[in-house]
């Protein structure tokens, strides 16, 4: 069977957009293959700086042919029934079309269609330019006088189906004058030439020759070696950085890797901001001295596009300058920043609006400043160090450093802090309060960072609350679900016996976001979110540890055979009640079953027992937040819960009989309320 060949050849395609237009490049042809009714056997697709490509392998010659069905109106039908018929089964009279008889229905018409099929060539060549036209880029141009709109200008497409040993076909269609053909080209500078390519293999080697590395997988991994080993070789290591592996991967057809130096003196500013500059400024890694906790060294890692005559020299030398310059700079933000003591940073906060709604960022610092004081002593912290490091966490802010390079902030108000001789845990809280910033970065540990931490998240919330900013489907401008499962993180992870509900002022309608957003954390650990919304069902649950030591000992419980079939018999009970409770009123057997009734069965009374002792000792194994013995004390209820279905009729004759038996039943819904709401389990 032949195999699909396609490239779309263009300028730079920007390297943060490439991945992903490589996998829509590849769903789109795929699914329109599938809907014209071809198979395939696999696809792989591929994108460099000026190509995205794919290879379909195993597509049938032509499409298989259908006979299809369309049944009718019935016999004897209105006009206008009929017509409708025929236009949509495409028939020109209605003698094309066969009558059917059915027992039930009686007579009506069937139109039998053949759709013949057709050659995958001339298929693939009707879908693909409506493909191309409309490809999902997040922003395209338009260049000349075309009406093509592209990432950037497309030069030539290569669409091309062929069968190894059977020659191959080159697809007939063209977008915006460009024509499908069997041209593909070479490395821009090191070998600018049209190659001629039928099938993958062919085209993959062709590429090659042109110094062109086709995978973008393969690119990383010839940089990440490549550059292991030049640093190997001064006694160096490469600081990992994986994010812009991936983007220099997506600059270079052909990753040359080389290195440089800058002068050792710029080490005396913070490492972070040398690699910052140097990443940001010239995408090149840093490097460190082999050993644990080794500082940077003046060496840097650089990845080129070309294979230089000079053996590369001249861009090295090029991008030393550039490096130079810039690490002058950083040094000059650094030392200008540090003639300025955060306080006086602070003031200027004063003159910055945080939100027209919510004021300035210096009254927002106010805020947070007052929160870290009434959150300490929940968290283990001292009072005065989380206020005084709440006043200062937002002061770097107005600095020149993260005025340049706004993804310092935080870190380079620690290294000032640090500087001014403040208290080490007020600094590392001024770095740490923005944590976690997303689901793989760590959560602060120190008291002082947490209560600091937890108040800049909580303001962020409680405010945006107040003023009916909350996220909306796919939407979340503020960040507020961040916010919350940052919250949710540092409680959980210290173990925190946090009450929420004080700190976001009683609002139940954000405890619910905080819900939502617990469920969302459980469930990415495997937990069912049914049974966090058993557990929020009991009413203002606002200790998230506890929440989350309910949530697992629900599971474990309704893991357990008695724990399957005591729910099987709740929720027989709730049903009866339910059925019952529409005709007699919502509230009618509220009031406690008695114990005895003179026409009371056994089993009545053992459930009778089995609830008095089930309760009060789930009771207290929850007031001594004991959740694994108050299940099992709603577990024992199982055999009691059993025996009464299996030998007592509730809705008994005797009305009197009849709702004791209901009110025993509701005292049964009454009691797993102490460890859950069962209602709320799915299953």
């Amino acid at each position: 069977m032949p195999d699909l060949l396609l490239e779309l050849f263009s300028e730079e395609i920007p390297a943060r957009m490439q991945r992903k237009a490589a996998d829509d490049l590849r769903r789109l042809v795929t699914d329109a293959l599938v809907d014209a009714g071809l198979s395939y056997e696999g696809a792989k697709a591929f994108a460099t700086p000026r190509r995205l490509a794919l290879t379909v392998a195993g597509i049938p010659a032509r499409s298989p042919d259908l006979r299809e069905e369309k049944k009718g109106p019935r016999v004897g039908a209105p006009e206008a029934a009929i017509a409708g018929f025929l236009k949509s089964a495409g028939l020109a009279s209605i003698g094309e079309a066969r009558i059917q008889a059915d027992p039930k229905k009686g007579e009506f018409y069937v139109a039998v269609i053949d759709r013949p099929g057709a050659e995958a060539a001339s298929i693939i060549a009707g879908f693909m330019p409506g493909i191309i036209r409309s490809f999902p880029w997040p922003k395209s141009m338009r260049w000349g006088s075309g009406r093509l709109t592209w990432v950037r200008p497309l030069h030539s497409i290569l669409a091309t189906l062929g069968t190894e040993g059977e020659g191959v076909e080159v697809l007939d269609f063209e977008v915006d004058s460009i024509r499908a053909g069997d041209l593909t080209y070479g490395h821009r500078f090191m070998a600018p030439v049209p190659l001629r390519a039928g099938r993958f293999e062919e085209y993959q080697q062709r590429l090659a020759e042109g110094r062109v590395v086709l995978d973008a997988d393969r690119r990383k991994e010839i940089v990440k070696a490549d550059a292991a080993d030049r640093a190997f070789a001064l006694g160096l290591e490469v600081v990992e950085d994986e994010a812009l592996l991936e983007e220099v991967a997506g600059l270079v057809e052909c990753p040359v890797v080389l290195t440089g130096t800058f002068d050792e003196r710029f080490l005396e500013i913070p490492p972070e901001v040398v690699r910052t500059t140097i990443r940001v400024n010239q995408k090149c890694f840093v490097t460190r001295r082999l050993g644990g906790n080794a500082g940077l060294a003046n060496r840097f890692v650089l990845v080129s596009n070309i294979e230089a005559v000079d053996g590369g020299a001249e861009i090295v030398a090029g991008n030393e300058r550039v490096i130079r310059a810039r690490l002058s700079d950083a040094r000059f933000f650094w030392e200008s920043d540090l003639k300025v003591p955060l306080d006086e940073r602070a003031k200027k906060l004063d003159f910055i609006v945080f939100h027209e709604k919510l004021g300035t960022q210096g009254q927002r610092v106010e805020r947070i400043v007052r929160l870290a004081g009434e959150i300490a002593p929940m968290v283990g912290a001292n009072p005065a160090k989380a206020k005084r490091a709440a006043a200062l966490a937002k002061a770097d802010l107005v600095t020149d450093m993260v005025g340049e390079f706004p993804e310092l902030q935080g870190l380079m108000g620690k290294y000032y802090a640090q500087r001014q001789d403040e208290d080490e845990a007020v600094a590392r809280a001024v770095e740490e309060h923005y944590k976690p910033v997303g689901p793989s970065d760590r959560v602060p540990t120190d008291p002082v960072s947490i209560a600091v931490a937890l108040a800049d998240k909580l303001d962020m919330l409680v405010g945006f609350w107040s003023i009916d900013e909350k996220p909306t489907g796919s939407k979340d401008p503020y960040a507020l679900r961040r916010a919350a499962l940052g919250i949710i993180r540092i409680v959980l992870e210290n173990k925190l016996r946090f009450p929420l509900m004080r700190s976001i002022k009683g609002n139940d309608d954000l405890l619910a976001f905080f819900a939502d957003r617990l469920k969302v954390q459980l469930r990415e650990q495997g937990a069912r979110h049914d049974l966090v919304d058993a557990v929020f069902a009991l009413g203002s649950q606002d200790d998230l540890v506890l929440i989350v030591r309910r949530v697992e000992a629900l599971g474990r419980f309704l893991d357990t055979e008695d724990g399957k079939n005591l729910l099987v018999g709740y929720r027989r009970a709730a049903n009866i009640l339910k059925a019952e409770e529409k005709k007699d009123g919502a509230g009618a057997f509220d009031d406690p079953p008695e114990h005895h009734h003179h026409h009371a069965e056994r089993a009545e009374d053992e459930l009778f027992h089995a609830l008095e002792h089930a309760a009060s000792d789930a009771r207290r194994a929850v007031a001594r937040e004991d959740f694994e013995t108050a299940m099992r004390a709603i577990a024992g209820l199982r055999p009691a819960v059993d025996a009464f279905f299996d030998e007592v009729t509730v809705n008994a004759e005797d009305p009197a009989l009849r709702l004791n038996r209901l009110r025993l039943l509701n005292r049964l819904r009454e009691t797993t309320l102490t460890v859950a709401d069962f209602s709320r389990i799915e299953g």
